[in-house]
């Protein structure tokens, strides 16, 4: 059990490192120009995001104590495949949440 002035302590570190990180882009840089090269790579940061989030979760999942599961992994392919060819992104989740809760009820 962590006691509260560590806790704190934690809290107060990320609040810092967060405020830091933003400054460097926001502050230090603000209305100056960025080179093409890094806006091309900024641009893509958003599209890494959420399969960041996502790949753990589908992949070892806590539910299954980390066993792979198949209603997550049709679910992930369906929402790959629906973004794949459709280029909408809502579509995609919404085609991969309607498959996830659909095959949740189907299988046990």
């Amino acid at each position: 059990m962590i006691d509260d002035t560590a806790l704190w302590i934690v809290i107060a570190g990320l609040g810092v490192g967060s405020f830091v990180m933003r400054f460097v882009f926001l502050g230090l840089v603000g209305n100056k120009p960025l080179p093409d090269w890094l806006l091309r790579h900024l641009r893509y940061t958003a599209v890494a995001v959420l399969p960041a989030l996502v790949a753990p979760l589908v992949l070892w999942p806590g539910a299954t104590d980390g066993q792979p599961d198949p209603t997550r992994l049709a679910a992930a392919a369906v929402t790959f495949g629906v973004g794949y060819f459709s280029k909408n992104v809502i579509l995609a989740m919404v085609c991969g949440a309607v498959t996830l809760i659909g095959l949740g009820y189907a299988l046990p």
